[in-house]
């Protein structure tokens, strides 16, 4: 499963209420995304949760796809923001908390954690493979991301 997956709506029942309707708590579901991404239900939140929102579809949803934002742009921006929290030195605890206050969404720190250990096990994969093709730009690069994830 997807780390997208696994990301929340922080004040999901909130939210709900104030829209009138019942949505998942997925940050990345379909309804989730139809309901709170058009303008109806952007007009119907409170000040402070509108402004998360609005952040949230300026950073990720911003592709010029013809089915954004089913795309797959949303998930893997989403992931690449996940990844830089980690460069910066946040362990998964901070990760979830930036994203709480970035965009009023959570994770469970041990999901995260999952997460960033199967993408150092893809990064080594990656090195392993590249050296073994010769190609030293990518174990290079490879090694140094893994590093950067690593601490």
């Amino acid at each position: 499963m997807a780390i997208t997956d696994k990301i929340y709506l922080k004040n999901h029942r909130q939210i709900s209420s104030q829209l009138e309707a019942s949505i998942p708590k997925g940050a990345f579901k379909g309804a989730t995304l139809d309901i709170l991404y058009t303008g109806e239900g952007l007009s119907q939140l409170d000040e402070a949760t509108r402004d998360r929102v609005l952040d949230f579809a300026e950073d990720f949803l911003d592709c010029d796809c013809q089915d954004n934002p089913y795309c797959g742009h949303p998930e893997r921006k989403f992931i690449s923001y996940l990844l830089d929290l980690r460069a910066q030195g946040l362990g998964p605890d901070a990760i979830v908390d930036v994203m709480t206050d970035d965009y009023m969404l959570y994770a469970y720190p041990g999901d995260v954690l999952s997460f960033l250990d199967q993408s150092v096990r893809t990064l080594e994969a990656v090195e392993s493979l590249a050296e073994v093709e010769g190609n030293r730009e990518m174990t290079e690069k490879a090694a140094s991301a893994k590093r950067d994830l690593s601490g």
